[in-house]
């Protein structure tokens, strides 16, 4: 299945880059200097035609605006993991990169990127980690989950794996992967499967498949997400701090005048009425915002946490 899957991202690519000819699975020479005029944007994708689009009318816009720092041109280049982004950024191949914290933190520790602005997406910047329960399941914090079960979304979701695995093990708890809804963990432990979407999530703990589940505060309170038929009979048992929902990353080496020149034009682009429609593109953008101590030291814990996770989880 994972190759199928690998396959049908690569012919996706092969098709995007021939609709769309900036995106290119080739965006540097081969010797970047010589494309020194170029602001090469990425993203992890599996689905390179939809993303090229979101991505496309921000570069647009920012492009001419760097003319004085010599970007002369915008391309696109998709990655199909954390894995090859981290080569291209090392590579000098992507200078800028929009992901969540936890990929974020990932690209940081592989290939040195750097954290650059914060992205407001639907005027939210900042969200939290709910762990919920059935009411009736005895659960009433996260010390009530040594031999039980939860269900996280996926292997790179940061509100629904890296944050709330990485304060499991804060609590002291031990994650072991289990077979099926079926297997259950041994009693010290907390056993965990990926159920692929929110509705899922809660539908398992709803139905007692597992006895935990995961998602954002945001997606907690979205009853596509979460079914009013379903509410009643749960409930909150912990939730984390706040932390970013979402980054812009540049490679380490960027010229930091590049790198500053970006971080200006995009600060700008919510007060310019034609920034409005490629920032509603680009993942529903409402602004972007400097990072703070607060969101400094939210991003040193995901760091942390996803070590762990990738040590004692993986």
């Amino acid at each position: 299945m994972v190759a199928f899957h690998r396959i049908a991202v690569g012919l996706l690519s092969i098709a995007a880059a021939l609709s769309f000819p900036l995106f290119s699975s080739g965006a540097r020479a081969a010797n970047p200097a010589d494309d020194a005029h170029v602001l090469v944007i990425g993203r992890i994708s599996d689905d390179p035609k939809a993303h090229y689009e979101q991505l496309k009318p921000l570069l647009d816009y920012v492009v001419p605006r760097m003319a004085n720092v010599g970007i002369r041109e915008g391309r696109i280049l998709m990655a199909r993991d954390v894995q090859q982004m981290n080569s291209y950024l090392r590579r000098g191949r992507v200078d800028w990169v929009t992901e969540t914290p936890g990929t974020g933190m990932l690209l940081r520790q592989g290939s040195g990127a750097k954290p650059l602005l914060l992205t407001e997406r639907d005027g939210v910047s900042r969200y939290t980690t709910v762990f919920f329960a059935r009411r009736d399941s005895g659960i009433e914090s996260l010390k009530d989950m040594r031999g039980r079960s939860v269900a996280f979304q996926n292997p790179y979701s940061t509100s629904a794996y890296y944050v709330p695995a990485a304060e499991l093990l804060d609590h002291g708890l031990k994650l072991e992967i289990l077979l099926s809804p079926m297997d259950r963990p041994e009693s010290n432990q907390v056993g965990y499967l990926f159920a692929r979407t929110e509705l899922n999530i809660a539908t398992w703990v709803h139905k007692r498949l597992v006895d935990v589940g995961v998602m954002s505060n945001l997606d907690w309170q979205n009853p596509q997400r979460v079914p009013a038929a379903f509410r009643g009979d749960l409930r909150i048992v912990h939730e984390t701090p706040a932390y970013p929902r979402a980054l812009e990353m540049v490679r380490g080496d960027l010229d930091p005048k590049v790198a500053a020149r970006l971080r200006e034009v995009l600060m700008e682009a919510s007060r310019d009425p034609d920034a409005r429609e490629a920032l509603l593109r680009f993942f529903k953008t409402t602004r972007f915002m400097p990072l703070d101590d607060n969101a400094d030291h939210a991003l040193d814990y995901i760091g942390e946490g996803v070590k762990r996770i990738r040590a004692e989880v993986e």
